[in-house]
């Protein structure tokens, strides 16, 4: 039995440049960032040098980039202090965002009493634009959007420009959960209008526990937690210096190896899909995650062609046989409920079949897909 790891999408395996830069910080740099002695100035050299290269390779200022714990955080801070300090009382979402928006916008709802409208999708997954645009003109309220880049589950790219251009035109803030976007994709936020975006380290073969909100300046957002005034007083709490490190050396490899790295998974995901076709002719692709320009390189989402016996137990299948892969996000572990990004979706008919979420990353290869393919195929006709 091998060991295959295809869930990248949950969290991807650490560089060992990565390990190596948070090993020497955590023993070179134990000083308190916010200390004044020259312990602590060390350490805040090395925070604040991390700002300046994420805002390098986003052009965008450093100023604009708030350390948070991941991804979640960096999402609750955004919603919650636009509703809170920008005067912002209708929420544009969908209900195939990740449950880190979806969960806050619902409780903002209880909490604040402001109104939260769904915008329409496409078959396929992809927010409908003209859909947008009828709900942004619908009235006069102060508007925030928050629509993800990728799709967690499905693998959908959605037009940030289109919609960071739209958002501008009727006066609303745009905000994106670009969890599995930030280390795999291109940005220029002089170019692109977004408001607000959240990353996570780990999501790019960072350390867990570090991620960053990008805040557009002068935003007139205040802080989420209260205490010390770490991160220029937008977020108190002593900095994690050896995971911020890490984070900056993560950026740093994902956006200097990016052609390179991302022509390889490419090529691995084509690879898979075309080897998945022959063994499972009734095989079916959800969203637009098996078309190259409408979906990331880094995840398929697949609907299986297996009766209701041996879809029970496939999960527990490909984990006796050592692969790691996921049924919806790795957020929905336990939950009996299913993913809803699938059940807003699929026909009736598909959502009785499997479906499995395999991601991606440099650490694959294509012997590890034929050895994923063929245990599917194998118990598909056994």
């Amino acid at each position: 039995m091998k060991n295959v790891y295809f869930d990248s999408a949950a969290t991807t395996q650490i560089r060992p440049a990565v390990v190596d830069r948070i090993k020497k910080a955590l023993e070179e740099n134990f000083g308190n960032p916010s200390s004044t002695h020259s312990f602590g100035r060390s350490s805040k050299t090395l925070i604040e040098t991390a700002r300046k290269t994420i805002a390098k390779y986003l052009n965008a200022s450093p100023q604009e980039i708030i350390f948070t714990s991941g991804g979640t955080e960096a999402d609750n801070m955004v919603l919650r202090c636009s509703v809170r300090d920008l005067g912002v009382t209708t929420i544009i979402t969908s209900p195939i965002e990740h449950h880190a928006v979806l969960h806050t916008v619902e409780q903002l709802r209880v909490e604040s009493d402001i109104k939260v409208a769904y915008v329409k999708l496409q078959d396929c997954g992809t927010p409908d634009y003209d859909d947008l645009e009828a709900l942004l003109k619908a009235d006069n309220s102060k508007k925030l959007v928050s629509l993800m880049h990728v799709n967690n589950e499905i693998g959908n790219l959605l037009d940030v420009d289109r919609v960071a251009n739209i958002c501008k035109e009727y006066g609303a803030l745009f905000h994106s959960d670009t969890v599995q976007s930030i280390g795999h994709f291109e940005w220029d936020l002089q170019k692109t209008p977004v408001d607000f975006l959240a990353a996570a380290a780990h999501k790019f073969h960072g350390p867990k526990g570090i991620g960053f909100a990008f805040i557009r300046k002068d935003s007139g957002l205040k802080p989420l937690i209260f205490g010390g005034s770490q991160e220029r007083g937008f977020r108190a709490g002593t900095e994690a210096v050896h995971n911020v490190v890490g984070l900056e050396e993560a950026f740093r490899l994902a956006y200097d190896n990016l052609e390179e790295e991302k022509k390889y998974v490419e090529d691995l995901k084509k690879y898979f899909i075309d080897e998945l076709k022959k063994v499972l002719p009734g095989v079916k692709f959800n969203g637009n995650c098996h078309e190259t320009t409408k979906s990331t390189y880094t995840l398929v989402n697949v609907c299986l062609p297996l009766d209701q016996q041996k879809a029970l137990m496939l999960l527990f299948h490909m984990d006796l046989k050592g692969i790691a892969c996921s049924k919806g996000s790795a957020c929905q572990s336990g939950s009996s409920k299913g993913s809803h990004v699938l059940r807003a979706i699929l026909s009736d008919e598909d959502l009785e079949k499997p479906s499995l979420r395999f991601s991606f990353s440099k650490f694959n290869t294509k012997e590890e897909i034929d050895y994923v393919v063929q245990t599917l195929h194998e118990y598909a006709n056994s």
